[in-house]
């Protein structure tokens, strides 16, 4: 597994810790069952499994840059990873699960799950890790859009300001 994955988790556990505890609340068993119950109904971890390979493509192309031998070692190392992530399933749910209880009570979490287990409920879960990646792919175009107005709106301004960019 990659370190960079590793510290990813540790800053999110963190992170997590954190926030649990600048809320000042001690979760109550019957918070941390209706959160840990939400995180199994949501299957917020193969969630989190499904998002993954369309994270790692879109990082593809800038770690690559049309090199054949980078790209072969790139594909043979992604399955590595998945399954070094995958150990980290329970860290990630825990963290999910503190973060859920220091934001909702046990009768919101309780909620949450009754709406999951809906229809409606199971269909935004069958579809979100697809909103997902739809949505990340208009994030980076977007993103990419709005750097490039900047970036040259950034540089006009210094020109005007007598700078030779």
């Amino acid at each position: 597994m990659s370190r960079s994955f590793a510290a990813m988790l540790a800053l999110l556990t963190a992170l997590v810790v954190s926030l649990s505890s600048a809320h000042g609340q001690t979760p109550t068993p019957d918070t941390e069952a209706a959160a840990r119950e939400l995180v199994s109904t949501m299957k917020l971890t193969d969630q989190f499994m499904a998002v993954m390979p369309a994270l790692i493509k879109t990082m593809k192309p800038a770690i690559v840059q049309n090199r054949p031998n980078v790209e072969r070692d790139f594909d043979a190392i992604t399955p590595i990873l998945m399954q070094g992530m995958a150990a980290h399933l329970d860290e990630f749910a825990n963290a999910v699960v503190a973060v859920y209880v220091s934001n909702f009570t046990a009768d919101e979490l309780r909620a949450a799950t009754a709406f999951y287990r809906t229809p409606a409920g199971q269909k935004f879960l069958a579809k979100n890790p697809l909103v997902m990646q739809q949505t990340m792919v208009l994030g980076q175009k977007i993103g990419q859009s709005i750097g490039a107005d900047i970036r040259q709106k950034m540089i006009d301004e210094l020109r005007k300001k007598g700078h030779s960019i």
